[in-house]
């Protein structure tokens, strides 16, 4: 008897007292790439976790246009030819990572490693919330 009495108690103090959490959206969020360096990127292509766009062809110290994915995190899955050569960052895995919500932002990224053809985002830029 004492137990039904103490998860009825517990139960109305669950039902009344608790607010129910109201979970931030996952986007969508619009995405555009700046080219730190002085070199031409081509196929440009950008996967977020929430979708995968090719950008064409980027100037350097040039930004794209944005394009808007379902979902997009601080760190993103990013890949380009440089003098033809295929450059891209290290594989991304998005487990416990906080995505950007309804913005729009921009990756600023760079040759990390020339001679690993590495790629890195050197930062993002939150520019505005979604309208």
């Amino acid at each position: 008897m004492k137990n039904l009495l103490f998860f009825l108690a517990l139960a109305v103090l669950m039902s009344s007292g608790c607010k129910k959490l109201e979970k931030e959206p996952l986007g969508p969020t619009d995405i555009r790439v700046r080219n730190l360096t002085d070199l031409t990127m081509t196929e440009l292509t950008v996967e977020t976790g929430g979708g995968i766009y090719n950008y064409g062809v980027l100037e350097g110290g040039q930004v794209t246009d944005y394009y808007r994915f379902e979902k997009a995190y601080p760190k993103a899955n990013i890949s380009a030819y440089i003098n033809g050569i295929k450059y891209k960052t290290d594989t991304v895995t998005y487990y416990y990572m906080q995505y950007l919500g309804q913005v729009k932002a921009t990756y600023e990224i760079f040759i990390e490693n020339d001679a690993q053809r590495k790629l890195k985002i050197h930062n993002v830029i939150m520019e505005s919330p979604l309208k």
